[in-house]
């Protein structure tokens, strides 16, 4: 039961594995953009981006017109997101999940993520800009807020690089969307799968420590002028199979005051 923690292990910013074939996240997902508004926080239906992709449009501008999708300078100036929901945890060739609840904070550099699924599992992973902290011992996480949608806001700034995706790298089910490459000035590595007409994320995959993360978000609604996922699946291939986690969030906060206790590594 404990490999069900190591698909937990990014947030809404994280991962699904391609140790073999790198299918789609998964089977029969859908990657139309949702525009319904939350039960629980107001929220309007997304805007597609005002910058043109084109079939010549260099990574450079896939990422701006990326970042424009996702709220632009209101994205980047985002302190604080909470997200609160429930989320479903398959095993390999599994059709049974195991149901549970999610809360993920961010706020700046820090995050922390809990999982309660008991009496089954109960999993955290706390960043406090610095360290990484997971409550299953001997896993280490990486650090999400240097991956996935926090690096775009970013790829503008020295040290960072903007490439194209490696064709040996690419999803085998993603050929369709724009995609590009982001690199940290640390070489954490990024790759992001925007659909042509909006934009938007539909999918990025991180590499880290020999495993490969990524997550395909099904569902986004914008809060406050920014782009949010509201259900994404992340996946992790291991050789025992692929890891599943179905995430849906039923309430979303942007810009909330946020204690320094929350992200205390104890």
């Amino acid at each position: 039961m404990k490999k069900y923690f190591l698909m937990l292990t990014l947030p809404l910013i994280s991962s699904a594995v391609m140790a073999q074939d790198p299918a789609a996240v998964k089977p029969g997902a859908s990657t139309t953009p949702a525009t319904t508004t939350s039960s629980a926080t107001a929220t309007t239906p997304a805007a597609t981006t005002t910058i043109a992709i084109t079939a010549n449009s260099t990574p450079v501008e896939l990422a701006r017109a990326a970042l424009a999708a996702q709220g632009g300078d209101k994205f980047k100036n985002v302190k604080s997101t909470i997200l609160i929901g429930t989320v479903d945890l398959y095993a390999p060739s599994s059709t049974q999940s195991i149901p549970g609840k999610f809360v993920i904070v961010t706020s700046g550099e820090r995050l922390r993520m809990e999982i309660d699924a008991r009496p089954i599992l109960s999993f955290k992973q706390i960043y406090d800009g610095q360290q990484s902290y997971s409550s299953l011992p001997g896993v280490e996480v990486p650090p999400a807020t240097k991956f996935g949608p926090p690096a775009l806001a970013k790829f503008d700034q020295p040290g960072y690089t903007v490439s194209a995706v490696p064709d040996a790298a690419v999803l085998s089910e993603k050929k369709k969307l724009r995609k590009f490459r982001i690199v940290d000035p640390e070489g954490n590595t990024t790759d992001f799968y925007i659909d042509p007409a909006t934009a938007r994320i539909m999918a990025y995959v991180i590499p880290y420590k020999d495993l490969m993360f990524s997550t395909e978000n099904t569902k986004m609604k914008e809060i406050d002028g920014v782009l949010v996922p509201f259900n994404f699946t992340q996946r992790l291939n291991m050789q025992q199979g692929a890891f599943f986690a179905e995430f849906k969030v039923k309430e979303a906060k942007l810009n909330q005051p946020v204690g320094d206790d929350v992200f205390v590594i104890k």
